[in-house]
């Protein structure tokens, strides 16, 4: 039988065999036993992070002057696709993915001095990074947050609130974007948004989980921010255009999301491939029945259509040539294509996809996540409609 964790779409190179082994490997010795009682404890895997921070997978995408691996989005979609089609699924994925797409705004516009002092400990392990966007009362629409920084010498002081900030319990410093500028007094409301990176220091930042229904091994959090001060140094860019820089980052974070989607899918194929052949009911297996074979005949295709669009978003993204549509279309393909697996491998269980023993409930609970975050469908449709069909904005 065909391995259908292979990332089939992609043209493996000697050097993305070598990766797609060593990452294999790497998560091979955390099985599902371990992810299933993190997911339980609602532990951090604190072994897991830090055998992928040994191996230098936390660098692949940073600059190798700065001690990365200084390779592509391609790259860095092949090792997340793989961490995903492991036992740790979309947990394991929401240890580290920050680290390949969150920094690129340092990356891209961080002066040298940034760079030097930013980067390194990140790749190394030593620093642990959470994102600071979402707001309770903003959602998607980033322009509208009302986290305030305001200047005070050679500092800023930052007030306000986010949400959904993964990690923050485990982090000790932070992507965050704020309003220098108060909404109603610039000339486009993607003015006055400043970025920084900072520390999460809790002598100023609450941090409070939320209890919530999947992905329990990886924090998320209510994040609160009491006269945080903010050393102007920490400011990446200039003042007021943190929103177009915070853009570098969404086209790599969509390709990386559906190609851990596609990876979550895969193994629940997978398992419910291999329960179908050895489930005997009224003396035949159940996967010589057509109506369990068609279903998972049906994901396989779709999870493989999904994986075309998020290899040919990320050739696009490496080349520097726009992919917005594309990133956008493979993360709505991979998310759904997955969400549809995960629930037939549940379903191809009967009963037993109910327990926790067998994994798949623990999949589906995980697969939710990337049709929600971190765009929506709805957003992307409306995306493809007035980008790429023309169509007359709806909202």
């Amino acid at each position: 039988m065909e391995d259908v964790s292979l990332p089939t779409a992609l043209e493996m190179t000697p050097e993305r065999q070598q990766i797609y082994k060593a990452v294999k490997d790497l998560c091979d010795r955390f099985d599902d036993a371990y992810w299933l009682e993190k997911d339980n404890d609602h532990a951090f895997p604190h072994e897991f992070h830090a055998e992928i921070a040994k191996a230098g997978w936390l660098g692949i995408t940073m600059p190798t002057e700065y001690g990365g691996a200084g390779l592509g989005v391609t790259e860095a979609a092949l090792v997340m696709q793989t961490v995903a089609n492991s036992a740790g699924v979309f947990a394991a994925c929401s240890t580290f993915h920050i680290n390949l797409f969150g920094p690129h705004s340092v990356v891209v516009h961080g002066t040298p001095e940034q760079k030097r002092r930013m980067l390194p400990p990140l790749i190394s392990g030593e620093h642990k990074v959470c994102f600071g966007v979402t707001e309770p009362d903003a959602g998607l629409d980033t322009t509208n947050i009302t986290t305030r920084a305001v200047k005070d010498g050679n500092r800023y002081i930052v007030n306000g609130q986010k949400v959904w900030t993964s990690t923050a319990l485990e982090a000790n410093k932070i992507l965050l974007l704020t309003r220098t500028t108060p909404r109603d007094k610039v000339a486009k409301h993607t003015d006055g948004l400043t970025l920084f990176y900072t520390d999460l220091d809790r002598n100023y930042v609450d941090v409070r989980p939320i209890d919530k229904h999947g992905r329990n091994a990886v924090d998320s959090n209510a994040t609160f921010f009491r006269d945080l001060p903010v050393p102007e140094e920490d400011r990446i860019g200039a003042e007021g255009a943190g929103f177009k820089l915070i853009l570098d980052s969404l086209n790599p974070e969509r390709i990386l999301i559906a190609a851990e989607a596609i990876g979550v899918g895969r193994r629940a194929l997978a398992k419910a491939t291999q329960y179908a052949k050895e489930r005997v009911v009224f003396g035949r297996p159940i996967g010589q029945n057509q109506g369990i074979q068609h279903p998972l005949a049906e994901s396989w295709m779709a999870l493989e259509a999904a994986d075309l669009m998020v290899w040919r978003a990320a050739s696009l993204y490496d080349q520097g040539k726009p992919c917005g549509a594309q990133a956008n279309a493979a993360k709505f393909l991979g998310a759904d294509a997955a969400f549809e697996a995960c629930d037939r491998a549940v379903r191809t269980h009967g009963g037993f996809g109910y327990a926790k023993e067998y994994h798949v409930e623990r999949y589906l609970r995980e697969i939710m996540i990337p049709r929600i975050a971190p765009v929506s469908r709805e957003m992307i449709m409306c995306y493809i409609a007035e980008r790429v069909l023309g169509l007359p904005k709806s909202y």
